[in-house]
């Protein structure tokens, strides 16, 4: 029997399912739940690696009272909602999937099930989904999760992914979980690109060349700003300075960078050139340059990942730990903040999931101590951000380089 003609697994579900939801986009994230990263599904039956790599990465998000076996940010294309959307953020979406068992037939799918877990999902999803085999589901099934404003996907063997019944948005916003997720879809995420570079005037001499006369790459490379212009300009966009899409454009936090340059400097050239005069120089900025190092305090401390950070840190002083190490920090995050600390902190690649993390969504702490696991934008480039700023009394390192139970996150000036 052919692979397409075997009767669809719940991982196999969820992968075409995932693959219809949740296409490539700048806007985009999604992770699986850690119950799909183990080797076998149902004893004697492996999950297909490449299932495994379609799903991947894998966390524990736990959104309305449970855990959805597939929960993402996406702008959701218009067949699979009831009404068009209205405004630009996109919105949470839940998918609870089903597939068969070992005997192939519709007794084995519960599609019910899925269609109460989905709607529980509402307390805190804009949108929920089932998707089951499209020969399982009824039309009872198809009644019950219309009434409900579940969304219906009948999966085919083959791939193909139809949509049986189209769910409306609901406005649920939350501080929960489900935060982080929106954290890694938005501009500010740190998933797949994030920040390149370790020194925070790079970040802000972006808005300054941006706005003055003139090529802003031209700018940037005349005063000796930067010269990984398309990194700087990634980096302005997560700490909120530019908006970057079809063309870049100031922020208000953007403008008030440039407010400061000419109120500092006279002009925004003026603050370019005395940037010039910090090239290649290793001393931290806020003890270099205290206004522009303040300055870029208040901006890094805007990024969402800061006041996390910042808080707990805090808390784990007050808890008399004074100079916890990455593993103290992440296992204490993991505690109070599952998905932030593992999106923040943890590499999405499969594999190194599957080592942190086990199939339940339990921190396996042994892994944290190779460098190897930790994403470096954050245990790098961001950290010594902190640093550079006067937050963190010490800068940041390479993954390759760290050594996590060495590796001190203590706060310059604990309260």
């Amino acid at each position: 029997m052919s692979s397409a003609a075997r009767p669809l697994s719940e991982p196999q579900v969820l992968a075409h399912t995932k693959r219809r939801l949740f296409p490539a986009s700048d806007r985009s994230y999604v992770v699986a739940d850690t119950q799909f990263s183990q080797e076998e599904w149902l004893p004697g039956h492996p999950i297909d690696p490449a299932v495994r790599d379609c799903l991947a990465p894998f966390n524990h998000v736990e959104i309305g009272g449970g855990f959805p076996d597939l929960v993402g940010v996406q702008v959701l294309e218009s067949d699979l909602l009831a009404v068009d959307r209205l405004g630009e953020e996109p919105p949470l979406v839940a998918v609870e999937a089903k597939g068969y068992t070992s005997t192939g037939t519709s007794n084995g799918v519960d599609t019910e099930c899925a269609i109460m877990q989905a709607y529980d999902r509402l307390h805190e999803a804009n949108a929920a989904y089932i998707a089951a085999p499209a020969r399982a589901i009824t039309s009872t099934d198809r009644t019950l999760a219309r009434e409900l404003n579940v969304g219906v996907l009948g999966v085919e063997a083959g791939g193909d992914v139809a949509v049986l019944e189209r769910p409306r948005l609901v406005g649920n916003r939350t501080t929960t979980e489900a935060s982080a997720l929106r954290f890694q879809a938005s501009a500010q995420g740190v998933a797949d690109r994030s920040f390149g570079l370790n020194h925070p005037k790079n970040y802000l001499g972006y808005p300054l060349a941006h706005y003055a006369d003139g090529d802003t790459a031209t700018l940037l490379a005349k005063y000796d700003v930067v010269s990984a212009v398309d990194d700087a300009r990634r980096g302005a966009a997560f700490l909120g300075l530019i908006e970057d899409r079809e063309r870049v454009a100031l922020t208000s936090l953007g403008e008030e960078v440039v407010r400061f340059a000419k109120a500092h400097c006279g002009s925004v050239e003026a603050a370019l050139a005395e940037f010039q005069e910090w090239y290649r120089s290793r001393k931290r900025f806020v003890d270099l340059a205290p206004a522009w190092g303040r300055l870029a305090r208040r901006v890094v401390f805007q990024y969402p990942a800061t006041e996390l950070l910042v808080g707990e840190l805090q808390t784990m002083h007050d808890d008399w730990n004074t100079e916890p190490t990455l593993v103290d920090l992440v296992t204490h995050g993991h505690e109070l903040h599952p998905t932030f600390a593992i999106e923040l902190f943890i590499r999405g690649d499969e594999a190194v999931r599957r080592r942190v993390l086990t199939e339940n969504g339990t921190l396996q702490p042994e892994a944290l101590t190779d460098g190897g696991v930790y994403h470096a934008p954050t245990v790098f480039q961001l950290k010594a951000m902190l640093y550079h700023t006067g937050i963190l009394t010490s800068r940041g390192a390479e993954p390759h380089r760290l050594e996590p139970t060495a590796d001190v996150w203590a706060l310059c000036n604990p309260v």
